[in-house]
C-alpha cells in the first residue's frame, strides 16, 4: 500500500443518536466510542472528505449526497426530543461527489444524485465521535435495493481509486443486527457469527476471501445475526475497495448491551 492511499473501515454505529446520549446508556457505548476517537490518529493524516455508506440508505440505484450543506435526517424514534434537534453540520463534498459517479460511471455502474437528503444517523452517530468538530467534509452513498453482495463488492473496486485522492471510504453498519434479539438471547448466534467473520476476513487470497464473504448466508447463525442484510451489505464495500490488502479488528466486545459480540474493521 503507497504512503499516501487512506485504508477503508467497516464501523458498528450504535444505536440511534446514542453520543448525545451517554449518561443514559450507562457506559454501554465506552468501548465502540474509545475505538471512534481511536481513528483519527490511526489514519494518520486528516482526509479530504469522508465518503460514508449507511446501512440507512438503500435506493434501486447507488445514489450519491450532492447538497454542499447536507441537514438532518432523524430516522429513528422513541428518543427524548432533543435528539430530533441535535446538529452535525459538517460540509458536503459536491466535487467529490460528481467523482463517485464518474468513477461508477467507467465501470458501468449506474447512478443517481441526491441533492436534499440529509446526515442520517449511520453516518453523523459515529461521525460525531470520530469528528467531533464536525470540520471534514462528509458525503453519503445509498445502498443498491436488493442488497445482492456482488453489486456492493463491485462498487468498493469503482471505488478505490478515491484512497488515492484523500477520500477516506468507510462502511456503516453493525455485525450484528437482529433487533428482536438482544442481551442474553444474542450471544451464541452473534458470537458464532462474529467468529465467521474474523476467519473470512483473515483469509490470505483475495479472490476467496471477497467469494466467502459474498456467501456469508453460509455463515454460522447468519440469519440470526442478519434477518435483513442492510447492516452487513457496507462491509462489502469498504472490503471491495481495499480487497487484496489486510483486515485488522479495531473494535470488539463480546458484551454490548447484554450479550452481543460485536466488531469494526480497518482495510489497508
Amino acid at each position: 500500500m503507497s504512503d499516501t492511499r487512506l485504508p477503508t473501515y467497516f464501523i458498528s454505529h450504535g444505536g440511534g443518536p446514542w453520543p448525545w446520549m451517554k449518561e443514559q446508556m450507562g457506559g454501554a457505548y465506552d468501548r465502540l466510542e474509545a475505538a471512534l476517537a481511536r481513528m483519527p490518529a490511526d489514519i494518520g493524516r486528516t482526509p479530504r472528505a469522508v465518503l460514508m455508506v449507511s446501512a440507512h440508505w438503500e435506493e434501486p440505484r447507488f445514489t450519491v449526497q450532492t447538497s454542499p450543506a447536507p441537514g438532518m435526517l432523524y430516522d429513528y424514534g422513541g428518543f427524548p426530543d432533543f435528539t430530533y434537534h441535535i446538529k452535525y453540520p459538517a460540509p458536503g463534498a459536491p466535487d467529490v461527489a460528481a467523482r463517485v459517479r464518474e468513477l461508477l460511471a467507467a465501470a458501468g455502474i449506474a447512478s443517481d444524485e441526491d441533492a436534499r437528503r440529509g446526515f442520517d444517523h449511520g453516518m453523523f452517530a459515529p461521525m460525531a465521535v470520530i469528528y467531533p468538530q464536525a470540520d471534514v467534509p462528509v458525503l453519503q452513498l445509498s445502498l443498491k435495493t436488493g442488497l445482492a453482495p456482488g453489486e456492493h463488492l463491485a462498487l468498493g473496486r469503482a471505488l478505490a481509486p478515491l484512497r488515492d485522492e484523500g477520500v477516506l471510504i468507510v462502511g456503516s453498519g453493525l455485525s450484528y443486527h437482529n433487533l428482536r434479539a438482544f442481551g442474553p438471547s444474542a450471544h451464541a448466534p452473534s458470537a458464532a457469527f462474529d467468529a465467521w467473520l474474523e476467519n473470512t476476513l483473515a483469509i490470505a487470497d483475495a479472490a476467496t476471501r471477497s467469494a466467502t464473504l459474498a456467501a456469508w448466508e453460509r455463515a454460522p447463525a447468519a440469519r440470526l445475526a442478519h434477518p435483513r442484510e442492510e447492516h452487513l451489505l457496507p462491509m462489502m464495500v469498504a472490503l471491495g475497495a481495499a480487497e487484496a490488502e489486510a483486515a485488522t479488528r479495531v473494535y470488539h466486545e463480546r458484551d454490548f448491551f447484554g450479550g452481543i459480540t460485536v466488531s469494526s474493521y480497518r482495510l489497508g
